[in-house]
């Protein structure tokens, strides 16, 4: 069986003055869409949810923990209350999660016993640019220039469910703290270390909400996905 860390995450981008899980979405906060989807799977075990400190939640049928100052820290302190040999973490910025997606990902992980951790990815579509240092415009405006385009033909983007062996990532996470905090998801932290991370694509949409287009976004795919 598998236990699920839901990353709750800040509102940084959204602008809501609070953490971004708790934004009101469809007409709940965003993270019981998600918990809804974890608590239907038939292979998770429980969930926990690192919370920031202090913070009034309430939430039904799974373990809460606090927060750290960072993802890593979060991600450590809710692994003290985990004892599934599997384990995912999600961030709960992404409501469209299904059962059907982390019960895949779990199966794979299971069915390829080589293999520590599997994460959700979609191959990178759009052209890419690395953009270094600035050019002056007319007008004395610095803007970004780019110093050439990247092939995308090996490009994915990461996403969550991302599904660990659970001894695995705690090794992972026994890095020194500059080095875990650099880590921008914990797939990173078990690449680091030399793991093996296989890639699902999700294929449906698996939209993180970061701006406020993302949130209506987001709300007329779950209403969508309400009415079948």
């Amino acid at each position: 069986m598998t236990a699920v860390i839901a990353a709750a995450g800040s509102g940084e981008r959204l602008g809501a003055g609070g953490p971004k899980a708790f934004v009101p979405l469809g007409g709940r906060p965003m993270i019981a869409w998600s918990l809804d989807a974890c608590l239907a799977c038939g292979s998770v075990a429980a969930v926990v949810v690192a919370v920031p400190a202090g913070h009034p939640h309430r939430l039904q049928d799974v373990v809460t923990v606090d927060g750290g100052r960072t993802r890593a820290e979060s991600v450590a302190n809710a692994l003290t209350a985990v004892d599934t040999e599997l384990v995912a973490i999600h961030d709960a910025a992404r409501p469209l999660l299904t059962p059907a997606l982390l019960d895949a990902l779990v199966a794979e992980l299971v069915a390829n016993p080589d293999a520590d951790a599997i994460i959700a990815a979609a191959p990178v579509t759009d052209t890419v640019k690395k953009v270094r240092g600035k050019f002056r415009a007319s007008g004395e405006r610095d803007i970004p220039q780019v110093s050439e385009t990247v092939d995308r033909t090996e490009l994915w983007a990461a996403q969550t469910p991302q599904v660990f062996r659970t001894a695995a990532l705690r090794a992972a996470l026994e890095v020194d703290d500059d080095a875990r905090d650099a880590a921008t998801d914990e797939a990173m932290l078990i690449e680091a270390a030399g793991g093996k991370v296989l890639v699902h694509d999700p294929g449906a949409a698996n939209l993180k909400v970061t701006t406020p287009l993302d949130l209506r976004v987001a709300e007329l795919l779950l209403g969508e996905r309400a009415m079948g």
